[in-house]
């Protein structure tokens, strides 16, 4: 008997089919444990000895694996085809070798790069060891992205109240956003003109050319910066006669794009189907792991983790004969087409994205899917066979047209596509900050020396634009270019900046919060070495030459641990007014832009004395006046959208009077979750102060101290339980008042007085809240595995 363990249970269903009777599939449910999460779990005093844990849920999968390989002669560990997958397998073999299941067994690795019966077969067929430098690549990136965040992440929470986290590559992926945000902020918009005329040919057809040079010199872009030199120009222009100086024409070829990987599939489905990477990479998985074609269960493309644009040697003839089959000989190139990677950094381990097999053309296969995964199977198929294609053909004009007086010279620009090539299949999008200036008008024919008749003078007014914000694509891109994470790493990093409030998304437009500003502009005085592009991008560098054999894993750790703790113990001695101080000399501009009117904007607008300045909370950072507690001004971080200052809520206190039972002051305050009554003040951290929640419907304006006292009984004794003989009370929550009962807990109705509710009228609600059917809550956790 032989085991073998995949990831996931869809998978292990499929491959079971595969294999036969010979062989038990079973799923790992992803990583089968992990660091333990405190911190301590890596010790670089104990030379990055590390803590592991393995949770309950997958503690019963490795009991399941355990259980069959009694009598197997074989296990296979058929994890994913990655560094992460890599690891998995390691972990496995680690586990069930320390229960001592696997003496008699033997234990290989395999890996496929896509769920077929072929795969499969082949990968069963030349099993290996686990590699090694793999799974230190991936242990040397676990211990260095918990490192980062089990040290830095305190230190912000100490010194920036209301910050979250900070990450080795999210706060490097952070700052890109906030880098582009400022850079919009200092932008300035410049004006400049473009003339374009209309002239008439011989046989009187029109056409536009542009203006490129006046009076001998050529023009750049802002060479008319204003209306008064395109009049100028267009008055020289309307006194010329034209003719054709010159006409070059030249046939120029359009390449196809290279197949998918995870970043450009990410992006490409992200402007044409307006998918997440999120969603992509969840639909993706479903296609790699298998679907019900035909009466069996199939993958439908390859490993869709993988930055690599190489295609193996048999799809390539698999797809330059699909093209031939499907478009005739003329799309096919003379040979195949074979691609580079050019993303920094990047691994050539396994193949790009591609079907698993081009015969499966997605008119015939959309019937077995739903129709998000149809549009992304059409999209992966036409993309893999027009990188096969022939290139398209196009005849590029150029003319020049000059005045009889040599003083302007216009340049009118044309093209026509001869061959459409891969283009009759398939067209990249491009970004917003891509476009595509070519000119495919049309030209009429032109020859030289022509006479031409001028028509129109058409001057037009421009205004340079800000570079535009990043979208979760584009940001991918980016971070793809510069070498920061890794194609498994990119989702998850886009879902912890918004989950941590650092970054907002919307209408799929990355826009930096407060929040992540502050974290960046502290991260960036204090830590700035450790979010630079090119130090993470070498990083990268380092653990793939890990990876490679080329380093060792601890020698690169050591060499991080040693600069990067000596910066944690600077900053632990750094005090709050000294970082705040330095944020907002940092963040001056963005907190306090200019107004309308030249006033100073730091001077408070309710005072008029007081400065306004950075102040951090518990609950984050603001603005408030430094004549607090006289002047309570506040706002948020930036003005509303209009530009004024939005002043937020004052702290609400009102003074009752002094509690004659406790001799303390009794006063009326505001908190996060509403109103309440407080005796005296904090003494310690330790010793907080009475509070007791207002009532629903008292009014913390109109309530008298008699009252507030009164509600100082609280929680009240109401009665023992008749049955258990536990004691009922009642009191107010943040939810309104309610009895307890044990761990029971019975909201009052509107008609009930937390004050006079009685032992029966208690009992009742308690019964009642017995027989009430359960809530529904959330659905239950899934054991942990890979981000997918």
């Amino acid at each position: 008997m032989n085991v073998v363990v995949v990831e996931s249970p869809s998978k292990a269903k499929t491959i079971e089919k595969y294999l036969g009777k010979d062989y038990t599939v079973l799923a790992s449910f992803g990583h089968v444990r992990d660091l333990v999460s405190k911190d301590g779990s890596v010790r670089p005093d104990e030379d990055f000895a590390m803590t592991w844990e393995v949770d309950d849920k997958a503690k019963k999968h490795l009991d399941a694996i355990a259980k069959a390989l009694k009598g197997a002669d074989h296990l296979y560990l058929a994890t994913d085809p990655d560094r992460e997958g890599e690891a998995i397998s390691w972990h496995i073999q680690e586990v069930l070798d320390a229960k001592g299941v696997l003496k008699n067994v033997k234990t290989q690795r395999i890996a496929f790069n896509a769920i077929t019966k072929e795969t499969v077969a082949e990968a069963m067929a030349h099993p290996r060891e686990i590699d090694s430098q793999l799974v230190n690549a991936y242990l040397a990136r676990l211990s260095l992205d918990y490192l980062v965040g089990f040290t830095l992440s305190p230190i912000l929470w100490r010194k920036l109240p209301g910050s979250k986290s900070a990450g080795r590559v999210q706060s490097v992926a952070l700052r890109l956003v906030v880098d582009r945000e400022t850079e919009i902020e200092a932008f300035k918009s410049q004006e400049y003109w473009t003339i374009e005329v209309e002239f008439l040919n011989g046989q009187k057809k029109s056409f536009k050319a542009r203006l490129t040079h006046l009076d001998g010199k050529k023009l750049d872009k802002f060479s008319l910066p204003s209306e008064k030199e395109a009049k100028e120009a267009e008055k020289k222009i309307e006194a010329g006669k034209y003719h054709v100086d010159s006409v070059e024409k030249k046939r120029v070829q359009r390449h196809p794009r290279p197949p998918f990987t995870t970043s450009t599939l990410q992006q490409e489905a992200s402007r044409k189907l307006g998918y997440s990477p999120k969603k992509t990479m969840q639909l993706a998985q479903k296609l790699y792991e298998g679907i019900h074609v035909g009466g069996e269960t199939t993958g439908l493309i390859t490993y869709m983790r993988t930055d690599s644009i190489q295609v193996e040697g048999s799809a390539l003839a698999a797809c330059r004969t699909a093209i031939e089959k499907s478009f005739g000989n003329k799309y096919l190139p003379s040979s195949p087409r074979v691609y580079k990677t050019k993303a920094k950094n990047a691994q050539e381990a396994h193949e790009a994205i591609r079907p698993t097999d081009l015969n499966r053309k997605p008119q015939d296969i959309s019937k077995y899917l739903e129709s998000d995964l149809a549009r992304l199977y059409d999209l992966i198929w036409k993309r893999m066979m027009s990188s096969q294609m022939a290139s398209a053909e196009l005849d590029q004009t150029s003319v020049d047209i000059a005045s009889d007086k040599k003083d302007v010279t216009l340049r009118a620009t044309g093209s026509v596509l001869v061959f459409d090539g891969f283009l009759t299949l398939y067209r990249e999008s491009l970004d917003e900050d891509q476009a595509e200036e070519e000119d495919n008008k049309i030209l009429p024919p032109l020859e030289e020396n022509e006479k031409l008749e001028k028509q129109q003078v058409l001057p037009e007014q421009h205004f340079t634009q800000p570079p535009p914000r990043y979208t979760e694509a584009s940001l991918i891109k980016k971070m793809e270019e510069l070498g920061i994470g890794r194609p498994s790493t990119y989702t998850g990093t886009l879902q912890t900046l918004q989950a941590r409030g650092y970054v907002k998304n919307e209408k799929r437009t990355l826009y930096p919060e407060d929040r992540g500003r502050i974290v960046t502009a502290f991260l960036l005085s204090y830590f700035r070495k450790y979010i630079e592009y090119d130090f993470t991008a070498q990083l990268e560098e380092q653990l793939d030459e890990i990876s490679n054999g080329d380093l060792f894993w601890k020698d690169v750790l050591s060499q991080f641990w040693v600069s990067f703790i000596s910066a944690i113990d600077q900053a632990k001695d750094l005090k709050i007014q000294e970082v705040l101080e330095q944020l907002q000399k940092d963040l001056d501009a963005h907190l306090f832009p200019p107004t309308e009117d030249g006033k100073d904007p730091h001077i408070c607008p309710r005072c008029g004395i007081g400065k306004l300045g950075l102040r951090l909370s518990k609950f984050g950072a603001f603005i408030g006046c430094s004549q607090y507690p006289e002047c309570k001004y506040t706002r948020p971080l930036v003005s509303g959208d209009e530009g004024d200052a939005q002043a937020q809520e004052e702290p609400f206190e009102r003074q009752l009077g002094t509690d004659p039972n406790s001799g303390l002051a009794v006063t009326v305050k505001k908190g996060p979750y509403g109103f309440y009554i407080q005796w005296g003040e904090a003494v310690s951290k330790k010793e907080k102060p009475k509070r007791v929640s207002l009532p629903t419907g008292a009014s913390p304006e109109a309530i008298t101290l008699e009252e507030a006292v009164a509600l100082s009984a609280l929680p009240r004794s109401i009665g023992l339980d008749p049955e258990t003989k536990e004691p009922i009370t009642a009191a107010i929550g943040r939810f309104g008042p309610y009895v307890k009962l044990g761990s029971l807990f019975a909201s009052l109705k509107k008609t009930d007085d937390v004050l006079t509710i009685d032992l029966t009228r208690a009992l009742e609600l308690i019964e009642a809240k017995k027989n009430a059917p359960p809530r529904k809550g959330p659905p239950k956790k899934v054991a942990r595995g890979k981000k997918k």
